[in-house]
């Protein structure tokens, strides 16, 4: 047996670095997020109506997945990891689009409570 293999632990160890990220594409990712945050703050400006929501949420989910893809290197893992987790984050934004459009549903029944003081609008 060399000196990486014993009867207790067959497996080598994992190797120091897992994957080294070139800074371009670093802060080619960055520099997409910032352009993200400035296109989110955009839209917020214009009135898109009940597509405000789903702009807003798909920008979000963008940057999640650039996140998770690029800073916590899954991009560099195997490819089912980043397919099931795009698409674990796609189905979380429809879920929470599809929960916040059903509540439009019940904005003509919402009683403000007595002790709660609105802001002038």
């Amino acid at each position: 047996m060399n000196e990486t293999t014993t009867s207790r632990n067959p497996a080598p160890p994992h190797p120091a670095v897992g994957h080294v990220v070139p800074l371009p594409v670093l802060a080619a990712v960055w520099a997409g997020l910032m352009v993200l945050t400035v296109v989110t703050v955009a839209v917020t400006t214009v009135n898109l109506g009940w597509f405000n929501i789903w702009l807003a949420l798909l920008i979000a989910t963008a940057k999640a997945a650039l996140v998770a893809l690029y800073f916590m290197h899954l991009r560099y893992d195997s490819p089912f990891n980043a397919i099931v987790l795009v698409a674990a984050l796609l189905f979380v934004t429809l879920f929470i689009a599809i929960a916040l459009m059903d509540t439009a549903a019940y904005q003509e029944t919402f009683e403000v409570p007595p002790n709660v003081r609105l802001a002038p609008s």
